[in-house]
């Protein structure tokens, strides 16, 4: 058990700032740093501290010396780990309310964070007041879609008011078992322990298929380890379980699921266009074309602040549902009386589970998000007529969009906690900002951030800038980019897109096992190849005492998984269940 410790700090409050992958990742930082100095003080610390997440390209070295000086006017004076956490944190306070003071300025454009907010960063350590209207909104949706669980229901229902979501989420079961809900057959159930009592690496068997499953259907997990579920820290539970139910209820918000929605835009829109939107604009996309309809004036742009005197509500239901919808709703000057009024409209649709009229009228952007994802569920009002969805059911172009390299490489560049959110990797990197944020993740300081445009981009020439980077770095690099330039990204050509992607996920997986290969004996500094890759698996299956082979990443006999079985069993034993094993053959 003594594994699952993790960093230890004798401060409960100042340990609780931190997921144990952001203490692991700090005391590494600073270890090193005192290992390499012999101590640690003012002098070293800001050249240490500029680089991490949240001050890296936002406060100079200086600056940091002159904040630290503050507090240890001595620069001889060591300090210890727990005061550099306490550092990190003023430090980041102090710049999210520069931040903060700056957008509320009207100075929105240079912020850090560009992406949209699905899916974003709803796991964070900086502020962690849970939000008891979404802890039960969240309950209610287990609650009705686990209720009948042969395993859970037992543990169902929930009591949102207590903590016995948090200690139902420490097994790992509920959490699978949500996944699954969400995109159904994502984790096989047979890989789930489900025993009443489960030893620790049993338990940390489930998280650990948990945090990868939930990575693979596009959930921002960088922040959050093992550890994290074990100990049912509450936010970074509701972070995770509210991107997990985002994913299910806007599942259905893209042209492949619902071709209907190709009637919100007209035939000068490219079809790339079209397919690139987020989720959560094709929401808002189809929210406003229903408005304009029904004859509301504004434009709904977000799921807080436009919505928040239920006026948008009133007329969508009244476009979709006129028959629930009186003409009272709208003359209703009161907006609390409103949205007491709209969601009694809504419950008529079977709507109305994840928000109270408090939540409409205080802007609760995720609880909003999901009540119009859940009208959107039960009544989209689009057509019907096969002539308005040719345009999807003709555009092959879908199926590259959708095919398994794209997913691959579009959960790879999330996995890497860069700051922006892909959602479609062939439109979101056509500006270069994406892929220089990769290029900094994967090769730290190769980028210029100077000659760089950040996102919006209006202008072409400064896209074009961005992609011209990308593949000067590359060449430095040593990536084979004979055929590839800047306007190429700038295009959105597939074929060379996905050319550099591979060699950049191939960089980085190289990189990892040449770190790990400095740690062992005999390494001698050498670089890892292909080769050795190949050499590795057919020794370790080998000493197993198995007989696949394969000759070479492209052999064919690999497609039926058994070589791959054998490899995983040979690095550990009890992860694969040969009983449920077939040959492979069709």
């Amino acid at each position: 058990m003594s594994g699952f410790v993790g960093v230890v700090v004798s401060d409960p409050s100042l340990q609780g700032q931190f997921t144990q992958v952001e203490l692991r990742s700090l005391k590494a930082k600073f270890v090193s740093l005192k290992r390499d100095s012999g101590h640690v003080t003012t002098k070293n610390l800001p050249g240490l501290m500029k680089k991490l997440r949240g001050l890296h390209e936002v406060v100079p070295e200086e600056e940091i010396a002159a904040f630290l000086s503050e507090s240890y006017p001595d620069s001889d004076q060591e300090i210890e780990f727990e005061s550099f956490l306490r550092e990190y944190l003023n430090l980041q306070a102090r710049v999210s309310a520069k931040e903060g003071s700056a957008t509320a300025g009207g100075g929105g454009a240079g912020g850090r964070k560009n992406s949209s907010s699905f899916l974003k960063s709803t796991i964070t350590t900086l502020l962690h007041n849970l939000n008891q209207a979404e802890k039960s909104s969240y309950v209610a949706h287990i609650n009705t879609y686990l209720g009948e669980d042969p395993f859970l229901k037992k543990y169902l229902p929930i009591d949102p008011s207590g903590n016995q979501l948090f200690d139902l989420i420490r097994d790992g079961v509920l959490l699978c078992k949500l996944i699954n809900v969400a995109v159904p057959g994502t984790i096989d159930e047979r890989a789930i322990n489900k025993k009443r009592v489960l030893n620790p690496w049993e338990r940390n068997e489930n998280h650990t298929l948990c945090l990868n499953s939930a990575k693979a259907i596009g959930c921002t997990v960088v922040n959050i380890g093992t550890q994290d579920l074990v100990e049912g820290r509450p936010h970074l539970v509701l972070g995770l379980i509210s991107q997990i139910i985002k994913i299910q209820l806007l599942a259905d918000l893209n042209l492949k699921k619902t071709p209907q929605l190709v009637e919100l835009f007209d035939d000068s829109k490219d079809i790339d266009e079209v397919l690139s939107l987020s989720p959560e604009k094709m929401l808002l996309r189809w929210m406003n074309h229903h408005l304009k309809k029904a004859g509301y004036k504004k434009t709904v742009n977000n799921f807080s602040s436009d919505v928040k005197d239920g006026e948008a509500y009133a007329y969508l239901l009244k476009a979709l549902a006129p028959e629930t919808s009186p003409e009272t709703t709208l003359e209703t000057k009161d907006p609390d009386e409103r949205a007491k009024m709209v969601l009694e409209q809504a419950e008529k649709l079977d709507c109305k589970r994840y928000l109270t009229p408090k939540d409409i009228t205080e802007g609760s952007a995720n609880l909003n998000l999901a009540f119009v994802a859940q009208i959107f569920q039960h009544r989209n009002g689009l057509t019907s007529d096969i002539k308005q969805v040719t345009l999807t059911q003709s555009a092959s172009r879908d199926d590259v969009l959708v095919s398994r390299e794209e997913r691959a490489f579009r959960m790879w560049i999330n996995s890497l906690g860069v700051g922006s959110y892909v959602n479609n990797v062939f439109e979101d990197v056509r500006n270069g900002w994406v892929l220089l944020e990769v290029l900094d993740k994967v090769s730290p300081g190769s980028v210029n951030w100077k000659l760089a445009s950040k996102p919006p981009i209006k202008l072409p020439f400064r896209k074009l800038e961005n992609c011209n980077q990308v593949v000067k770095i590359g060449k430095e690099l040593k990536f084979s980019l004979v055929n590839l330039a800047g306007n190429d990204i700038v295009q959105g050509n597939k074929k060379l897109i996905v050319a550099l992607l591979w060699q950049l996920m191939r960089f980085n997986i190289l990189q990892l096992l040449n770190r790990l290969r400095s740690h062992s004996k005999g390494s001698q500094g050498k670089q890892i190849t292909d080769a050795d890759i190949l050499n590795w698996a057919n020794s370790k299956v080998k000493t197993s005492g198995r007989t696949s082979r394969m000759e070479s990443f492209k052999d064919k006999s690999l497609s039926n998984g058994v070589f791959f079985l054998e490899l995983l069993s040979a690095v550990q034993p009890r992860v694969v269940n040969w009983k449920v094993v077939t040959k492979g053959e069709a």
